[in-house]
Protein backbone atom coordinates (compact mmCIF):
# COMPACT_ATOMS: atom_id res chain seq x y z
CA UNK A 1 0.00 0.00 0.00
CA UNK A 2 1.69 3.39 -0.75
CA UNK A 3 1.51 6.34 1.42
CA UNK A 4 -1.31 7.99 -1.13
CA UNK A 5 -3.41 5.33 -1.19
CA UNK A 6 -3.01 4.94 3.19
CA UNK A 7 -3.58 8.50 3.32
CA UNK A 8 -7.21 8.47 1.06
CA UNK A 9 -8.33 5.69 2.94
CA UNK A 10 -7.55 7.15 6.62
CA UNK A 11 -9.37 10.45 5.47
CA UNK A 12 -12.08 8.64 3.93
CA UNK A 13 -13.23 6.88 7.79
CA UNK A 14 -11.92 10.13 9.55
CA UNK A 15 -14.68 12.18 7.48
CA UNK A 16 -17.09 9.63 7.45
CA UNK A 17 -17.17 7.86 11.08
CA UNK A 18 -18.78 11.26 12.18
CA UNK A 19 -20.41 12.60 8.92
CA UNK A 20 -23.52 10.96 9.37
CA UNK A 21 -23.35 9.37 5.41
CA UNK A 22 -22.26 5.50 6.51
CA UNK A 23 -18.23 5.09 7.20
CA UNK A 24 -18.61 1.52 6.23
CA UNK A 25 -20.43 2.14 2.67
CA UNK A 26 -17.43 4.81 1.68
CA UNK A 27 -14.78 2.96 2.61
CA UNK A 28 -16.02 -0.17 0.62
CA UNK A 29 -16.75 1.67 -2.03
CA UNK A 30 -13.55 3.59 -1.88
CA UNK A 31 -11.88 0.11 -1.64
CA UNK A 32 -13.14 -1.85 -4.88
CA UNK A 33 -12.33 2.08 -6.95
CA UNK A 34 -8.74 1.60 -5.74
CA UNK A 35 -8.51 -2.34 -6.51
CA UNK A 36 -10.15 -1.79 -10.04
CA UNK A 37 -7.42 0.75 -10.85
CA UNK A 38 -4.47 -1.14 -9.27
CA UNK A 39 -3.94 1.31 -6.79
CA UNK A 40 -4.66 -0.67 -4.12
CA UNK A 41 -2.37 -3.58 -3.34
CA UNK A 42 -4.34 -5.74 -1.07
CA UNK A 43 -7.43 -7.47 -1.44
CA UNK A 44 -10.88 -6.07 0.62
CA UNK A 45 -10.52 -9.02 2.39
CA UNK A 46 -6.83 -9.40 3.35
CA UNK A 47 -5.53 -9.74 6.68
CA UNK A 48 -3.42 -6.22 5.83
CA UNK A 49 -6.51 -4.46 4.68
CA UNK A 50 -8.38 -5.81 7.86
CA UNK A 51 -5.39 -4.73 9.96
CA UNK A 52 -5.06 -1.15 8.28
CA UNK A 53 -8.84 -0.87 8.67
CA UNK A 54 -8.68 -1.41 12.90
CA UNK A 55 -5.64 1.42 13.09
CA UNK A 56 -7.41 3.63 11.17
CA UNK A 57 -10.49 2.84 13.43
CA UNK A 58 -8.32 3.78 16.37
CA UNK A 59 -7.60 6.97 14.93
CA UNK A 60 -11.53 7.80 15.16
CA UNK A 61 -11.38 7.35 18.40
CA UNK A 62 -8.80 9.48 19.32
CA UNK A 63 -11.28 11.82 17.31
CA UNK A 64 -13.65 11.48 19.64
CA UNK A 65 -11.59 11.59 22.85
CA UNK A 66 -9.97 14.67 22.09
CA UNK A 67 -13.48 16.45 20.90
CA UNK A 68 -15.48 15.03 24.06
CA UNK A 69 -12.42 15.26 26.68
CA UNK A 70 -14.83 17.86 28.56
CA UNK A 71 -17.91 15.59 28.93
CA UNK A 72 -15.63 12.78 29.43
CA UNK A 73 -13.18 14.08 32.03
CA UNK A 74 -16.80 15.36 33.92
CA UNK A 75 -18.05 12.22 33.63
CA UNK A 76 -14.90 10.47 35.17
CA UNK A 77 -14.54 12.39 37.57
CA UNK A 78 -17.69 11.79 38.48
CA UNK A 79 -17.77 8.60 38.42
CA UNK A 80 -14.73 8.21 40.27
CA UNK A 81 -16.35 10.26 43.65
CA UNK A 82 -19.53 8.14 43.27
CA UNK A 83 -17.42 5.00 43.32
CA UNK A 84 -15.62 6.30 46.47
CA UNK A 85 -19.16 6.07 48.37
CA UNK A 86 -19.63 2.79 47.37
CA UNK A 87 -21.08 1.25 44.18
CA UNK A 88 -24.71 2.49 43.53
CA UNK A 89 -26.53 2.13 40.19
CA UNK A 90 -28.61 5.27 40.82
CA UNK A 91 -26.01 7.32 41.39
CA UNK A 92 -26.57 10.03 38.17
CA UNK A 93 -22.89 8.83 36.51
CA UNK A 94 -22.51 5.45 37.65
CA UNK A 95 -25.94 4.69 36.27
CA UNK A 96 -25.29 7.12 32.95
CA UNK A 97 -21.83 4.95 32.50
CA UNK A 98 -24.11 1.54 33.11
CA UNK A 99 -26.51 2.99 30.48
CA UNK A 100 -23.85 3.30 27.79
CA UNK A 101 -21.74 0.10 28.76
CA UNK A 102 -25.26 -1.65 28.23
CA UNK A 103 -25.99 0.05 24.61
CA UNK A 104 -22.53 -1.20 23.94
CA UNK A 105 -23.56 -4.95 24.78
CA UNK A 106 -26.89 -4.97 22.77
CA UNK A 107 -24.86 -3.86 19.71
CA UNK A 108 -22.11 -6.64 20.49
CA UNK A 109 -24.66 -9.18 21.63
CA UNK A 110 -27.05 -8.29 17.97
CA UNK A 111 -23.66 -7.97 15.95
CA UNK A 112 -22.34 -11.85 16.81
CA UNK A 113 -26.22 -13.02 16.62
CA UNK A 114 -27.11 -11.32 13.01
CA UNK A 115 -23.33 -10.91 11.75
CA UNK A 116 -24.05 -13.41 8.82
CA UNK A 117 -27.18 -10.85 7.54
CA UNK A 118 -24.97 -7.98 8.19
CA UNK A 119 -22.35 -9.12 5.33
CA UNK A 120 -25.01 -9.57 2.88
CA UNK A 121 -24.95 -5.99 2.40
CA UNK A 122 -21.22 -6.26 1.33
CA UNK A 123 -22.02 -8.65 -1.86
CA UNK A 124 -24.59 -6.10 -3.37
CA UNK A 125 -24.36 -2.82 -4.20
CA UNK A 126 -28.11 -2.50 -4.63
CA UNK A 127 -28.47 -3.85 -0.81
CA UNK A 128 -25.79 -1.39 -0.06
CA UNK A 129 -27.96 1.56 -2.09
CA UNK A 130 -31.20 0.60 -0.08
CA UNK A 131 -29.36 1.25 3.09
CA UNK A 132 -28.02 4.55 1.89
CA UNK A 133 -31.63 5.78 0.89
CA UNK A 134 -32.98 4.76 4.76
CA UNK A 135 -30.19 6.23 5.94
CA UNK A 136 -31.10 9.91 3.86
CA UNK A 137 -34.55 9.81 5.55
CA UNK A 138 -33.21 9.42 8.98
CA UNK A 139 -31.08 12.13 8.59
CA UNK A 140 -34.30 14.48 6.87
CA UNK A 141 -36.37 13.74 10.03
CA UNK A 142 -33.60 14.88 12.67
CA UNK A 143 -33.90 18.32 11.42
CA UNK A 144 -37.73 18.37 12.08
CA UNK A 145 -37.64 17.02 16.00
CA UNK A 146 -37.32 20.16 17.35
CA UNK A 147 -38.23 20.85 21.14
CA UNK A 148 -41.00 21.40 21.89
CA UNK A 149 -43.02 20.04 18.80
CA UNK A 150 -44.69 16.50 19.12
CA UNK A 151 -46.11 13.95 16.61
CA UNK A 152 -48.51 12.22 17.90
CA UNK A 153 -47.95 10.47 21.43
CA UNK A 154 -44.24 11.76 20.75
CA UNK A 155 -42.64 14.80 22.64
CA UNK A 156 -39.21 15.76 21.34
CA UNK A 157 -36.55 17.48 23.14
CA UNK A 158 -37.65 17.43 26.84
CA UNK A 159 -35.00 14.08 27.50
CA UNK A 160 -31.81 15.01 29.37
CA UNK A 161 -29.36 12.81 30.56
CA UNK A 162 -31.14 11.66 33.59
CA UNK A 163 -34.26 10.85 31.76
CA UNK A 164 -32.12 8.29 29.65
CA UNK A 165 -33.92 4.82 30.61
CA UNK A 166 -33.40 1.38 30.15
CA UNK A 167 -35.33 0.80 27.37
CA UNK A 168 -33.48 4.10 25.09
CA UNK A 169 -30.11 2.55 26.03
CA UNK A 170 -31.20 -0.63 24.18
CA UNK A 171 -33.03 1.17 21.45
CA UNK A 172 -29.60 2.88 20.62
CA UNK A 173 -27.95 -0.49 21.00
CA UNK A 174 -30.25 -1.79 18.65
CA UNK A 175 -29.61 1.10 16.37
CA UNK A 176 -25.69 0.82 16.38
CA UNK A 177 -26.01 -3.00 15.63
CA UNK A 178 -28.19 -2.00 12.40
CA UNK A 179 -25.22 0.52 11.51
CA UNK A 180 -22.87 -2.66 11.04
CA UNK A 181 -25.00 -3.19 7.74
CA UNK A 182 -22.71 -1.28 5.16
CA UNK A 183 -25.20 1.75 4.31
CA UNK A 184 -26.76 2.55 7.36
CA UNK A 185 -24.57 5.15 9.55
CA UNK A 186 -23.91 4.90 13.06
CA UNK A 187 -24.04 8.24 13.95
CA UNK A 188 -27.08 9.28 11.88
CA UNK A 189 -29.16 6.70 13.20
CA UNK A 190 -28.14 6.99 16.82
CA UNK A 191 -29.01 10.35 16.71
CA UNK A 192 -31.98 9.81 15.28
CA UNK A 193 -33.28 6.92 17.40
CA UNK A 194 -32.30 9.30 20.30
CA UNK A 195 -34.07 12.12 19.16
CA UNK A 196 -36.92 10.29 18.60
CA UNK A 197 -37.46 9.17 21.76
CA UNK A 198 -37.31 12.79 23.03
CA UNK A 199 -33.65 13.21 23.58
CA UNK A 200 -32.48 17.06 23.81
CA UNK A 201 -30.45 17.77 20.81
CA UNK A 202 -26.77 17.90 23.12
CA UNK A 203 -27.76 14.78 25.03
CA UNK A 204 -28.43 13.41 21.73
CA UNK A 205 -24.92 14.24 20.48
CA UNK A 206 -23.00 13.53 23.57
CA UNK A 207 -24.40 9.89 24.16
CA UNK A 208 -23.87 8.63 20.74
CA UNK A 209 -20.24 9.70 19.93
CA UNK A 210 -19.31 8.85 24.21
CA UNK A 211 -20.80 5.70 23.27
CA UNK A 212 -18.92 5.32 20.28
CA UNK A 213 -15.19 4.88 21.87
CA UNK A 214 -16.06 1.55 23.86
CA UNK A 215 -18.39 0.41 20.84
CA UNK A 216 -15.35 1.26 18.50
CA UNK A 217 -12.94 -0.02 21.38
CA UNK A 218 -14.36 -3.30 21.76
CA UNK A 219 -15.81 -3.47 17.78
CA UNK A 220 -11.54 -3.51 17.15
CA UNK A 221 -10.76 -5.74 19.91
CA UNK A 222 -13.02 -8.70 18.73
CA UNK A 223 -11.33 -8.68 15.22
CA UNK A 224 -7.86 -8.46 16.09
CA UNK A 225 -8.51 -11.18 18.10
CA UNK A 226 -10.22 -13.00 15.67
CA UNK A 227 -7.28 -11.79 13.61
CA UNK A 228 -4.39 -13.63 15.53
CA UNK A 229 -6.04 -17.19 14.91
CA UNK A 230 -5.41 -16.48 11.20
CA UNK A 231 -2.48 -17.71 9.93
CA UNK A 232 0.34 -15.80 7.87
CA UNK A 233 2.86 -12.67 8.08
CA UNK A 234 1.42 -8.81 7.33
CA UNK A 235 3.42 -7.41 4.80
CA UNK A 236 1.58 -3.91 4.99
CA UNK A 237 4.66 -1.66 6.37
CA UNK A 238 4.30 0.83 9.48
CA UNK A 239 4.23 3.90 7.70
CA UNK A 240 0.91 2.94 5.91
CA UNK A 241 -0.53 2.13 8.82
CA UNK A 242 0.74 5.69 11.36
CA UNK A 243 -0.41 7.90 8.00
CA UNK A 244 -3.76 6.13 7.90
CA UNK A 245 -4.15 6.01 11.80
CA UNK A 246 -2.55 9.84 11.95
CA UNK A 247 -5.02 11.33 9.12
CA UNK A 248 -8.11 9.49 10.27
CA UNK A 249 -7.31 11.03 13.78
CA UNK A 250 -6.41 14.72 12.64
CA UNK A 251 -9.51 14.43 9.65
CA UNK A 252 -12.50 12.53 11.79
CA UNK A 253 -11.45 15.98 14.74
CA UNK A 254 -12.58 18.37 12.07
CA UNK A 255 -15.22 16.36 11.01
CA UNK A 256 -16.75 15.71 14.41
CA UNK A 257 -16.46 19.46 15.71
CA UNK A 258 -18.59 20.11 11.83
CA UNK A 259 -20.82 17.65 12.53
CA UNK A 260 -22.03 18.96 16.30
CA UNK A 261 -22.55 22.33 15.21
CA UNK A 262 -24.92 21.40 12.07
CA UNK A 263 -26.81 19.05 14.74
CA UNK A 264 -27.01 21.90 17.37
CA UNK A 265 -28.59 24.37 14.31
CA UNK A 266 -31.28 21.31 12.82
CA UNK A 267 -29.44 21.93 9.83
CA UNK A 268 -28.55 17.76 8.86
CA UNK A 269 -31.00 17.68 5.85
CA UNK A 270 -27.37 18.93 3.67
CA UNK A 271 -26.25 14.92 4.37
CA UNK A 272 -29.68 13.66 3.12
CA UNK A 273 -29.25 14.68 0.15
CA UNK A 274 -25.79 13.96 -0.39
CA UNK A 275 -26.77 10.22 0.70
CA UNK A 276 -29.04 9.62 -1.82
CA UNK A 277 -27.37 11.47 -4.60
CA UNK A 278 -24.58 8.46 -3.67
CA UNK A 279 -27.41 6.03 -3.73
CA UNK A 280 -28.60 7.12 -7.25
CA UNK A 281 -24.81 6.70 -8.29
CA UNK A 282 -24.13 3.54 -6.95
CA UNK A 283 -27.98 2.06 -8.60
CA UNK A 284 -27.32 3.64 -12.21
CA UNK A 285 -23.34 3.21 -12.60
CA UNK A 286 -21.89 1.37 -9.26
CA UNK A 287 -22.03 -1.98 -11.54
CA UNK A 288 -20.24 -0.82 -14.24
CA UNK A 289 -17.72 1.67 -12.52
CA UNK A 290 -16.61 0.15 -8.87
Amino acid sequence: MTLVVALILGIIQGVFEFVPVSSTSHFVLAQIWLEGRGSLTFAPDSPDLMLFDLVIHLGTVVSVVFVMRQPLRELLSELTQELRTGVRLDAPATRYMALLLLTVLTTGVLGLMFRDVLLTGFRSMLLMATALIITGFAIWWTDSMRTGQTLGSLRFGWRGAQQITVGIALAIGVAQALALYPGISRSGITIFVALLVGMQRETAARYSFLVAIPTIIAATAFEALAMLGEPGAYSIGIAPLAIGFLSAAAVGTVALIAVLKLLEAARFRVFSVYVWALALTVIVIGPTVF
